[in-house]
């Protein structure tokens, strides 16, 4: 490949890739085809995409954004795999998608900076996502505040049983009266 059209590829990958700072590294030779393909529709659905690049060229670029942690995993067929709302959403769905084809292999990934191997993106597909973490601080925030009307609400309430038992216990004693 001519240094100038290896440069226009260099150029039309930094554009696919964008601002991506996570990525995963799969390898999908070993699949046929439609299962293939029906993969790549499936995950970009979910707006993760999946590009196949040469290690070379994807290290090149990696490498200029500072993301060369990711160069161990890129030898042998590899394809980029990134997208999707935050980076747990990205690593459950390939973990699941893996899980479904068995000729998917994850050979690991980059989060934040740092590489992961296989066991890595494994076990962060099995942490709470940026919703579910978001929801479990939004509690954590409300629960003082529930917790003081429940406990400023709580002596009306017990006033409000006291005096409905005393009317109950008076008109219970007072048609025995007549």
């Amino acid at each position: 490949m001519s240094k100038r059209i290896k440069n226009m590829v260099l150029d039309d990958l930094r554009k696919r890739i964008g601002s991506t700072r996570d990525f995963l590294v799969v390898d999908a030779s070993a699949m046929a085809g439609p299962a293939a393909n029906g993969l790549r529709v499936k995950l970009l659905k979910q707006n993760i995409r999946m590009l196949g690049v040469k290690n070379t060229l994807a290290v090149k670029i990696l490498e200029d954004m500072g993301l060369g942690a990711v160069a161990p995993y890129l030898s042998g067929p590899s394809t980029l795999v990134y997208g999707s709302s935050d980076v747990v959403a990205l690593s459950k769905e390939v973990t699941k998608s893996a899980k479904d084809h068995d000729k998917l292999k994850i050979k690991g990934g980059i989060v934040e900076g740092r590489g992961l191997d296989t066991a890595g993106v494994d076990a962060l597909s099995k942490s709470p996502s940026r919703e579910e973490l978001l929801s479990k601080i939004a509690g954590m925030i409300l629960a003082p505040g529930a917790n003081l009307a429940a406990l400023v609400g709580a002596p009306g309430a017990s006033l409000a049983g006291l005096v409905k038992s005393v009317s109950e216990k008076e008109e219970s004693a007072s048609p025995a009266a007549s």
